[in-house]
């Protein structure tokens, strides 16, 4: 049960997040237990958004998890989404925050997990 949200400071057209879209189902595979089949994304452009006070591209990626994972898993997921958003995006890695959640209740159809 993973969600990211993607916000971007840039213009991103369907075509682009339907790319960042697939590209983070592939990529949330390396959290144990994690894969597209469970995972929604939100992609936004055009937010207001600075890093380091400047309005150059920039983009904040939100990822949560139902449970967690370990240190090397959001690792080497932070450098996929930095990827994704380099490549599609043209946003490059030192401008990218990924921030992560874990949550212990999930909720879905009506219950919980």
């Amino acid at each position: 049960m993973p969600f990211i949200r993607v916000s971007a400071n840039v213009a991103v057209n369907e075509s682009q997040a339907e790319r960042v879209k697939t590209m983070l189902g592939q990529a949330i595979e390396v959290i144990p237990g994690k894969s597209e089949a469970w995972l929604m994304v939100e992609v936004e452009g055009e937010k207001a958004l600075w890093m380091a006070g400047s309005d150059a591209p920039a983009a904040i990626a939100e990822v949560s998890v139902y449970g967690g994972a370990d240190g090397e898993d959001y690792r080497q997921l932070t450098g996929r989404v930095c990827d994704i958003l380099d490549c599609v995006l043209d946003i490059p890695a030192d401008r990218v925050y990924v921030k992560y959640a874990e949550t212990e209740h999930w909720g879905w159809n009506g219950s919980n997990f």
